[in-house]
């Protein structure tokens, strides 16, 4: 697999738009970590570690909401392994005005476009969620 983090966003857009409640995926450091952030910013519900040694898997508990309408509508992976993107402080991308979450990964760790702002650090943007 040359790009994990787009086939966990894969994973979870197409588990999302089947109705389903839960996704697992294989587990490694930047998913539980992309994972983490999804929760904090409400787009799943649960983020669970299962297994251990190198069947260590992530199990995704999907949110819906009104009339089993899914929270997430839309994921975009942005810096792909061909062409990685790479974003001072100032020029951080807003994705829908705000409305939704560009995921950045920074020296300091793996953060939401706007911790990254509130840090005032840039980095490789990876994935946009809205």
């Amino acid at each position: 697999m040359t790009d994990p983090i787009a086939d966990m966003l894969a994973r979870i857009n197409n588990a999302n738009r089947a109705r389903y409640d839960l996704v697992e995926i294989p587990s490694s450091k930047i998913k539980v970590e992309i994972a983490r952030i999804l929760k904090n910013e409400g787009y799943v519900e649960d983020v669970e570690e299962t297994g251990e040694g190198i069947n260590k898997a992530l199990r995704i508990t999907l949110k819906q909401g009104d009339e089993q309408r899914a929270r997430i509508t839309g994921v975009k992976r942005v810096s792909k392994p061909g062409l990685r993107v790479y974003t001072p402080v100032k020029d951080l991308p807003q994705v829908l005005g705000g409305m939704g979450t560009a995921i950045i990964s920074t020296s300091v760790g793996i953060m939401t476009d706007k911790e990254a702002r509130r840090k005032k650090v840039g980095g490789e943007v990876l994935a946009f969620i809205w």
